[in-house]
Parts: C-alpha cells; sequence; structure tokens
C-alpha cells in the first residue's frame, strides 16, 4: 500500500522520540559495530530515517569518512537533523530506487529496517550495487516476523478486535512481511551481487516505562495510524489505548519488556 511508506504530519517526531528508543537503538547499534572493522571511507545510508544509524555510524567511524544519510521522507530528514550528529552529516532526500548518485561512488551502503518498504527490492539492492565501487559492502537488517517480536504482535491482535471487519495490518504486511531469508538472498542475486551474503538472526530486548508508551509508539508513530485514520480518525485515541490494554494484560502494568528480532545481512560487492 503507498501509504505504507508515508512517514508525515506528527509521525516523524513520535518516531523519533518513543520508537527510536523502543526499537531501533540496539539493532542501530549492531550496525554500526559490524561496519566499523572495514573502516569505510564513503558511506551511503538509505531509508535513514530520523538518523538511529547515522548517530552513531557519525560517532564510530574515522573522521576522515564521509556519511550522506538519505530517506524518502523529507520530514524524517528535518527531524534529523535536527537532532543533530556528533560531527557533519550530509542530509538528502533521495529515492532508493533510483539515487541519485554515480557508479562506484561509496564504499558502502547502510540500510536499517528500509528495505522492506522498496516496491521492488531487486530493483533497489541493484541501485545500491551500482553506486558501490568493486570490494564495497551493503549492509542492512530487517525484521524477522511478527510473531518473534512480541510488542508488535499483541497490538496487531488488538487493533483486529478495533476494527473486526477490516484489521490494519500495516506492521505485520510492511515491516515484518520480508522475513524470508531466502527471499532475501534471492533478491540480492537478482540484485546483481554475485556473493553469498552473511546472515545473522539477533534477537533484543524492548522496553518502556509503561505499556501506553508502547501503544503510542507503534499506532501514532508509524504509518500504522495512517491506517488507522483511514478507517475512522475519530477513533486513534481508541485504537491507542485497545493497544495500551493488550500490551498491559501480556506484560503488566508498570515496565515492561518485549522480544524483538531481526535479521542482519551483509554482502560484498
Amino acid at each position: 500500500m503507498s501509504s505504507d511508506k508515508v512517514f508525515a504530519g506528527s509521525v516523524p517526531k513520535l518516531y523519533e522520540e518513543v520508537l527510536v528508543p523502543l526499537i531501533f537503538e540496539p539493532y542501530a547499534k549492531d550496525l554500526a559495530q559490524r561496519l566499523a572493522p572495514r573502516a569505510p571511507r564513503r558511506v551511503l545510508e538509505i531509508a535513514a530515517g530520523t538518523g538511529a544509524v547515522t548517530r552513531k555510524l557519525a560517532a564510530i567511524l574515522s573522521p576522515a569518512a564521509s556519511i550522506v544519510a538519505t530517506d524518502l521522507n523529507q520530514g524524517m530528514l528535518d527531524i534529523a537533523s535536527q537532532v543533530g550528529t556528533l560531527r557533519p552529516v550530509e542530509w538528502r532526500q533521495a529515492d532508493a530506487m533510483q539515487l541519485p548518485f554515480d557508479d562506484g561512488s561509496f564504499d558502502a551502503v547502510v540500510c536499517q529496517f528500509g528495505a522492506m518498504f522498496f516496491p521492488d527490492k531487486a530493483k533497489a539492492f541493484a541501485e545500491a550495487r551500482r553506486v558501490l565501487q568493486p570490494g564495497g559492502v551493503l549492509l542492512f537488517n530487517v525484521w524477522d516476523r511478527i510473531e518473534e517480536n512480541e510488542f508488535a504482535n499483541e497490538i496487531l491482535k488488538a487493533l483486529a478486535e478495533v476494527f473486526p471487519q477490516d484489521p490494519p495490518r500495516f506492521m505485520a504486511r510492511t515491516p515484518h512481511g520480508y522475513h524470508d531469508v531466502a527471499a532475501v538472498a534471492r533478491d540480492l542475486r537478482e540484485g546483481g551481487f554475485a556473493a553469498a551474503p552473511e546472515i545473522a538472526t539477533v534477537t533484543a530486548r524492548s522496553r518502556a516505562a509503561t505499556p501506553m508508551i508502547v501503544a503510542t509508539a507503534y499506532c501514532q508513530g508509524t504509518p500504522w495510524r495512517n491506517e488507522i485514520e483511514a478507517r475512522d480518525a475519530s477513533r486513534l485515541m481508541e485504537a491507542t489505548q485497545s493497544a495500551e490494554r493488550a500490551i498491559a494484560r501480556r506484560f503488566g502494568p508498570g515496565p515492561v519488556d518485549g522480544k524483538i528480532q531481526a535479521h542482519v545481512i551483509m554482502v560484498e560487492y
């Protein structure tokens, strides 16, 4: 669905303030630590969002390394630039399906939880390969199936109760819809990567002080909000409160702690 790619309005701010610490921080650190030993000199980040990975890269890579961070949604980049990084980064609006860079411009392309949103994965991977120089690396991650991600799965079920005739399925359909690593490997081959990818499944913990923080993050800080409001904009808070109750039933009313799981893929060109 086209609305799955729209991170606009109040979504970018909530995404950065609530969702990034909830689920993205541990994987941002993981990607940066995996890339650092390669000592890249020119790094391109695609689907950078509000800069969770960008900030980690700016902190851990050599000061001599240049970083260009791109995203399809200018609103996400606006928040990223406002939050800032420890050293200069070039923020640039760009579509991963048609990157505005010359062939061989970078020795590393990084993408955190963006591949699931690409309408043609093989084409996006081909673009990443095109802008890589020989010997460069594509490093990215994708969420595992939603059943392995406890908060998202509970909220999926809660929203199905609020809208039983037409359940909002954004999280299952898109963020958690590209979990088949065999399909990922196939798309990489079709995108021109001849080397076998290295794939690791990484489990982490998602923690929040209250169930409402989790509910707000998912229902209002992601395109799930677009789906809810498309059904009935007046029911956004009702849907959020239903999600809050579902999280509280499963994890308790106080600080909550749930499993999250993703696949991390690295492939050389």
